[in-house]
């Protein structure tokens, strides 16, 4: 993903902008910024009542103007809805990057499916999400992020990997082939509707069980590599771009983390946790859909073997917080202790259901990820919270907020969240990547949809089953 500047609200403040114009006059001490009706990509009629309803229940004003701004960005901003073949098809842009990751994509229509059963243009909307997807995948399992036009050809001329026209770009992150099944798992259960795992899907998931299986690395390093002429050590993968030597041990190889930044050892624990889940929902889809008895035998094999490697690796003693699990293990005995906060992360695990939140290895892994072990938690007077390197030192991002409180068992927890997500906005109506601890108008990505929408999925669920913390 792109490197962002860090974007001051009064840089904001006196530019019309995407997202649309601040007004300022003195009786709007919430002005208007939502993106104008004629303006809107895509407009749901069930989430416009669900603003409706919300802004009218719950009395905290600027939580009600947050939740207007925030929850349909993604319909507003980034979605261009087709029909191809006689099928919903739906490009999913990332914000202020004009280019669909399979994650991100998948994450920012994920809140809409509360809706879906009655809203049926909603419902085409994400069913062509998922048709997009797996396009995407039969195009090119390794890559995490694609372009509408299939001929175009992306900015990283001097990436030194497999590039091919359509691809944004090519870094490989297990999410990428997880979060489309998570999506389509989902709209299933949901909505009993079957047509758009067809033959084209069913290949897309023979793709995924192939590169995970590749990625294990049994047989050497695989069919991929990746570097990058950059003066950003995490953009690049060390050992001629298939990282450094990992134990062939059962479990899943990732070049990239969720945050698209190089993994220091190869086996990303949050991601193969993910990969269980995505491989034994698509295993069910498989055998009940497309009724292959055989690929869904495999895809469930192939998750147990993961399960049971994760056993055995991904847990570390710690000195303080007993046994909690690593963010990143090689096999033969290394591994690193920390968390990022772009999801999967170590936190967002029970949000993806791949642990429970009650688990006592999670409970200690928390403990520790929400305090300064962990080096990338930051505290400051603006708020506190996870952030990474690809932004770097003192930079809360407000999806790691979010993810705290959608994965909390506590209620003054999850107020306290919303409390700070509430206050750091930087005066502008929106979430963002990330903002300075100590300053939230210091910040990164002034149109960063998955953020502005994952916000407003933690104030609806929040109204929905506690809406005294809204108050």
């Amino acid at each position: 993903m792109k490197r962002r500047q860090f974007i001051g609200s009064s840089t904001l403040l006196g530019a019309s902008v995407f997202l649309g114009k601040l007004s300022l006059a003195a009786d709007a001490p919430f002005p208007a910024v939502r993106v104008p009706m004629a303006q809107r990509k895509f407009s749901s009629k069930s989430v416009e009542a669900a603003i409706k309803e919300f802004k009218a229940k719950v009395k905290n004003p600027e939580l009600g103007w947050l939740f207007e701004n925030c929850f349909p960005n993604t319909l507003d901003t980034t979605v261009t809805y087709k029909v191809i073949d006689g099928k919903p098809d739906t490009y999913v842009i990332t914000g202020d990057i004009d280019a669909m990751w399979l994650r991100d994509s998948s994450a920012q229509v994920w809140p809409y499916l509360a809706f879906i059963n009655k809203d049926a243009e909603l419902k085409k909307l994400v069913a062509g999400v998922i048709n997009h997807q797996a396009t995407c995948i039969l195009r090119d399992p390794y890559a995490n992020a694609f372009y509408d036009d299939p001929n175009k050809v992306g900015e990283w001329k001097d990436d030194v990997t497999k590039m091919k026209p359509g691809l944004h770009e090519r870094k490989w992150e297990i999410d990428s082939l997880c979060y489309p099944i998570r999506l389509a798992y989902k709209y299933w259960k949901l909505t009993g509707d079957v047509s758009p795992f067809d033959a084209k899907w069913k290949s897309a998931i023979q793709n995924v069980l192939k590169t995970f299986k590749e990625q294990q690395r049994k047989d050497g390093d695989g069919p991929y590599s990746f570097q990058r002429k950059t003066s950003w050590a995490t953009d690049g993968v060390a050992m001629n771009g298939y990282g450094y030597p990992v134990k062939p041990v059962g479990l899943i190889c990732s070049a990239f983390r969720p945050s698209d930044d190089a993994t220091i050892f190869s086996y990303l624990i949050p991601s193969n946790f993910f990969a269980v889940t995505s491989l034994t929902q698509a295993a069910e889809m498989v055998s009940t859909i497309s009724k292959d008895a055989a690929l869904a035998a495999e895809l469930t094999a192939l998750a147990a073997e993961i399960n049971g490697a994760l056993q055995k690796y991904a847990v570390i003693d710690h000195p303080d917080y007993g046994k909690v699990y690593a963010y990143e293990v090689n096999g033969y005995g290394s591994f690193n202790l920390m968390d990022d906060a772009n999801v999967p992360s170590l936190l967002g695990m029970p949000y993806l259901d791949a642990i429970k939140n009650t688990d006592p290895v999670y409970i200690n892994t928390r403990k520790m990820l929400l305090s300064l072990n962990n080096p990338f938690f930051f505290k400051g007077t603006a708020g506190e919270g996870i952030g990474g390197p690809h932004i770097g030192k003192d930079m809360i991002w407000p999806i790691s907020i979010i993810i705290r409180a959608l994965t909390s068992t506590d209620d003054a927890e999850i107020r306290q969240c919303i409390e700070t997500l509430r206050t750091t906005h930087g005066g502008t109506g929106f979430m963002h990547e990330s903002f300075h601890k100590n300053d939230p108008k210091n910040f990164t990505r002034k149109w960063f949809a998955w953020a502005n929408t994952l916000f407003g999925e933690l104030l609806w669920e929040t109204y929905v089953s506690k809406p005294q913390l809204l108050s």
